[in-house]
């Protein structure tokens, strides 16, 4: 026999109140006080009732839901955006819906199917998107943000990290610790975190009269950097210092470099990455990099998103945040 189910005209009954009041006790930021939210919760645990989300976004036209793009989560640094964005967002009484963009696949599917979603916003992580295509993305209206990427558009909001200066400090760092043959393990080939880190690092070597002893292409990710950094010591001349475009690439050149080719770093080989992820400050790794501050990256982006989608705010933003140089035991000081 199927049990009758209960609805919030129920509740309201048993806690004597009106059903607004049921539906303002349980939307976060609604006006009610809180004798009657706490009536009203005792009264839903008491019926085992559950507030429906999808027929309420139907009568408020509110889905209460965050679309977030990302590409892959391989590397750590993005599973901490998206726990960090998560319960920010859930404080908020919205939830997070997940679409995969891989490389290679059309990112048109992607926003088509992102927009049939009734999503109230976008949060992209690290999602390259041309010109063009920020301005297809900005003429249908939904407000998006996108993290740890830009793109010459100024009619999308976008928050990043300083990442020129970030590659000029790790130049800098290996240039003055004396080291000669200091080489560059890039990301995504095209990405503008990418390509900012390498001309802050070409420059920072330029004034010092350097230039740069090779370019390998790691792709951000784990296995394919492993791959570069065999190819890049497989020349006759091998680097005596890396740069890598950021922390899961340098962990694994690293790796590479201890495990398989019989070096020690940093006495034969320093490596500087980027992110400052937490495995990065494991003492096995003691990995120097450039950290992103991640949590007032997440609170500057999921901010801009809430004031567009509450039109408190319509006017797009750019944001760049200072890094923080982490020195640890990866790569020698200018002292020794």
């Amino acid at each position: 026999m199927k049990m009758k189910s209960v609805t919030s005209r129920d509740v309201a009954q048993l806690a004597g109140v009106s059903q607004s009041a049921v539906s303002r006790s349980f939307s976060p930021n609604a006006s009610v006080s809180a004798k009657t939210r706490k009536r009203v919760l005792e009264a839903a645990r008491q019926l085992g009732y559950r507030p429906n989300t999808i027929a309420r976004s139907l009568i408020t036209r509110s889905s209460k839901t965050i679309a977030v793009v990302i590409y892959s989560l391989e590397n750590p640094f993005y599973s901490s955006v998206l726990e960090r964005a998560s319960k920010f967002f859930q404080a908020r009484g919205y939830h997070l819906q997940l679409f995969v963009a891989p490389l290679g696949k059309a990112f048109d599917e992607v926003i088509d199917d992102i927009l049939r979603s009734q999503v109230e916003g976008v949060l992209m992580l690290a999602i390259s998107i041309t010109r063009a295509q920020a301005g297809e993305i900005a003429a249908v209206g939904v407000p998006v943000v996108i993290i740890n990427r830009t793109v010459d558009y100024e009619g999308i909001s976008q928050v990043s990290c300083d990442n020129y200066q970030g590659g000029y400090w790790a130049g800098q760092l290996l240039a003055a610790s004396g080291h000669q043959r200091i080489a560059f393990l890039g990301g995504l080939i095209g990405s503008s975190t990418n390509e900012q880190r390498q001309a802050g690092f070409l420059s920072a070597l330029a004034e010092r009269g350097m230039t740069c002893h090779g370019v390998d292409v790691g792709n951000y990710r784990y296995e394919d950097a492993r791959f570069a950094t065999r190819r890049m010591f497989s020349a006759r001349q091998i680097p005596d210092a890396i740069f890598a475009a950021n922390d899961l690439m340098a962990i694994a050149a690293m790796e590479t470099l201890r495990h398989e080719l019989g070096l020690k770093v940093p006495q034969d080989v320093s490596i500087v990455g980027f992110d400052d992820i937490p495995m990065a400050a494991w003492p096995s790794h003691s990995l120097t990099t450039l950290q992103q501050p991640i949590e007032l990256m997440i609170v500057k982006a999921t901010e801009l998103l809430l004031n567009q989608i509450n039109q408190t705010e319509s006017r797009p933003d750019h944001i760049k945040l200072p890094v923080t140089p982490m020195l640890r035991n990866s790569a020698r000081s200018a002292s020794g």
